[in-house]
């Protein structure tokens, strides 16, 4: 006797359910990865581009392409290359790491940049790198290799150091494990002693960073805390190195980060 309507189940049948998740979880991995392909070097490509830069086959790539683009995550040009939609933009902004944090902390950036007119910086750790999500900078502020939306190592920067300092110790092994590239000749990479620093950073509650990543700067970088006490962010200045001495400028960071942490409802930042 055949079930009645009501009877029936909706959707796939249960043996269906694994396979057609793990096939979701490969289009969207595949998603990601066009996506992901997108650099500041490559901010514009075309389908034999993405394609090649992803390992996807061209059909493949192709039919993911036009759901981006549908879905304005992506645009396509009159000449047929892509790039990053308006509408992932929109999307990314709601993160509450990126924009909502930033929101809180643009004030005292604001206030840290005109007091000193140098670059000021303001980055959160994910994984094992430091994503950056706001930087000021003047026209006479020393270049720094930083960009909003872009990573950095955590090892040669001070507010890399500083987010690496109050990271999970299983965080801080894998760093320290893993490569350590050196900028300068004077970038420490030795393990020992980079677990030194951390040491330092966190008793002393600030880091300084002489001539760690370009020859011709040096930083000074604090925690901010979230509502739990935890580090989510840390703030850093870069300034040209030997025009300012790191404990006139540590004060003024530190009084930066501790107005963002209670802005974030830091109870004693």
């Amino acid at each position: 006797m055949p079930p009645s309507a009501g009877s029936r189940s909706a959707g796939p049948p249960a043996d269906r359910v694994p396979v057609a998740r793990a096939e979701a979880g490969l289009a969207v991995r595949r998603a990601t990865e066009l996506l992901a392909a997108f650099t500041p070097e490559r901010p514009a490509m075309s389908l034999t581009q993405l394609a090649q830069r992803t390992g996807l086959p061209l059909t493949t790539a192709h039919r993911l392409l036009g759901v981006l683009v549908d879905c304005g995550l992506l645009e396509r040009d009159e000449n047929g290359t892509f790039h990053v939609g308006l509408r992932l933009w929109e999307i990314a902004s709601l993160a509450p790491r990126g924009l909502g944090l930033r929101e809180v902390a643009l004030p005292f950036l604001e206030d840290l940049y005109a007091v000193t007119h140098e670059n000021v910086q303001l980055a959160v750790r994910d994984g094992l790198e430091s994503v950056f999500v706001e930087r000021i900078a003047g026209r006479a502020a020393v270049p720094v290799l930083t960009r909003v939306g872009g990573r950095f190592p955590l090892h040669p920067t001070g507010i890399g150091r500083v987010l690496l300092a109050h990271a999970p110790a299983d965080v801080q092994e894998k760093v320290l494990a893993g490569p350590l590239p050196a900028f300068t000749p004077l970038t420490v990479t030795d393990p020992a002693a980079i677990r030194r620093i951390l040491g330092d950073v966190k008793a002393h509650g600030y880091a300084i960073n002489d001539r760690q990543v370009t020859m011709d700067s040096l930083s000074v970088a604090a925690p901010v805390h979230g509502p739990g006490g935890d580090v989510v962010a840390a703030v850093s200045i870069v300034v040209l190195a030997g025009t300012a001495l790191p404990a006139a400028l540590a004060p003024m960071v530190r009084a930066a980060a501790r107005g963002i942490s209670r802005s974030l409802g830091a109870d004693r930042p």
